[in-house]
């Protein structure tokens, strides 16, 4: 779904080694090799010449270790990037909203006491996997490798907006040009995907494709031209995943979590009831889940997005409203609403753009925006604030810009419903979701973070 995807430094930043691809798969291209179709890649693990190029590659990347010993970053030279398809990591914040966004991994603690001790496989060793979220506006992929327990490191990303499901609101199919956008953005996901040893993936589809009636043709060309198959997943799925994939900014002593994902076509929202004895997986205590039909793209259609009065916004945060009080579940919380221990908890491009705003950054910084806490009234001014800027004003912004100038107080209206329903004191921002959540999923059922100790905290 929507999200700003730009991505931060890091101290140090992996990179796993490409490897070529396996006999009879399309090698990284746009699309087609020698004038034929690439082969459908759905996340298989790669077959024997590929583990045998792996461990010539491995015996390279331990001499190359042995000449560096004692820097925290392997392999970091320009000409193997080149090599690999990618760009040399930066340290230092990229500018917003990048047509094509390489983003950094999240910070993870530094290892404890316990942990010091425990040789770690190279960078290199560790197994590969990767998430690819195909929303109704954004085209979005992650690619990771596990570290601490619980903890990734993402080693490549790849964010454009493709709004795919323009248009759908009033004809029911995917559009032309959008089907084009996207079907670009995803041969680049599938060239990347092409250019690693990748033990698993999941590459889905959401609200867009869920919806139209031509999402199963789309997807169809999608296999075709891009060498891709996806995975429509139904609402609770999409729900449980931006759950999972905000785990670690739920504290310890939370007793409930209001988690909301808004997105380009659908809104997801999730009843997190912490008050009893609290499991590994936060998605596990999920009492209650709602997935409105209504996302920044399809209010922003329906009421307009440049051109946004106070009576036009207050009309769209009151169609929200309807749909929230028709949702059975939501009174689940009732008991934690008054605690300071409940709060809300945002992911998505809405909640990040109100939060670069709050900080008045110059361009988007996902280290300063991801985690951060907003009090209700930093909210409320921030809501008015936006409401108050003409469609030129908001464009101009550095963290809204051109892409979000016309969905942004769509976006606002559904962040003001679900406040109005679930009035909390407090909120935090996620600049993570979908892909996060897959990827953390993929890991804890592969149990690579039960092996070489790295599973102990």
């Amino acid at each position: 779904m929507e999200d700003h995807d730009t991505g931060a430094g890091a101290p140090e930043v992996g990179v796993s080694t490409a490897s070529p691809p396996p006999s009879g798969q399309a090698s990284p291209s746009a699309g087609r090799q020698n004038g034929r179709p690439v082969q459908p890649w759905s996340g298989q693990a790669g077959d024997a010449s590929q583990h045998q190029n792996g461990q010539n590659q491995k015996a390279k990347t331990r001499k190359r270790r042995k000449r560096r010993r004692g820097r925290k970053v392997f392999a970091r030279d320009d000409a193997q990037f080149a090599a690999a398809g990618l760009s040399p990591p930066t340290t230092g914040a990229p500018a917003s909203h990048p047509p094509e966004a390489t983003i950094a991994p999240l910070p993870s603690a530094a290892p404890s006491r316990s942990e010091q001790g425990v040789r770690r496989p190279p960078l290199q060793e560790l197994p590969v996997f990767a998430a690819l979220d195909l929303g109704t506006n954004n085209c979005r992929l992650l690619v990771a490798i596990p570290t601490r327990h619980g903890q990734f490191r993402v080693i490549d990303a790849f964010s454009r907006i493709v709004r795919l499901g323009e248009g759908l609101t009033a004809n029911g199919r995917l559009g032309q040009p959008a089907m084009d956008r996207a079907v670009e953005a995803l041969k680049i996901c599938g060239d990347k995907l092409r250019s690693r040893k990748i033990r698993k993936a999941r590459l889905i589809a959401t609200e867009a494709c869920r919806t139209a009636a031509n999402g199963a043709e789309f997807l169809d060309r999608v296999e075709r031209e891009a060498g891709l198959k996806l995975e429509i997943i139904d609402r609770q799925t999409e729900a449980r995943l931006a759950v999972s994939g905000c785990g670690s900014l739920v504290e310890r002593d939370t007793q409930g979590v209001v988690l909301f994902d808004i997105g380009g076509g659908s809104s997801e929202i999730a009843l997190i009831d912490l008050t009893g004895h609290r499991s590994p997986r936060l998605a596990n205590h999920i009492v209650s889940w709602t997935s409105l039909p209504v996302g920044v793209v399809s209010l922003a259609e329906r009421f307009g997005g440049r051109t946004v009065t106070r009576e036009v916004f207050a009309a769209m945060v009151e169609d929200v409203a309807v749909r929230l009080h028709a949702f059975d579940g939501r009174d689940r919380l009732s008991h934690v609403l008054a605690s300071p221990k409940f709060h809300l908890l945002g992911t998505s491009g809405t909640v990040t753009t109100l939060a670069g705003v709050h900080l008045d950054l110059e361009r988007y910084d996902r280290r300063r925006v991801d985690g951060l806490w907003m009090d209700r009234d930093s909210v409320d001014r921030m809501v008015e604030r936006l409401v108050g800027w003409d469609f030129q004003q908001r464009v101009a912004n550095p963290c809204i810009g051109a892409d979000r100038a016309d969905l942004v107080l769509a976006g606002c209206a559904i962040l003001e419903a679900i406040r109005a329903m679930w009035p909390s004191e407090r909120l935090r921002v996620a600049d993570r979701g979908l892909r996060e959540g897959i990827l953390s999923e993929l890991m804890a059922d592969d149990g690579v973070w039960r092996n070489s100790g790295r599973g102990r905290q």
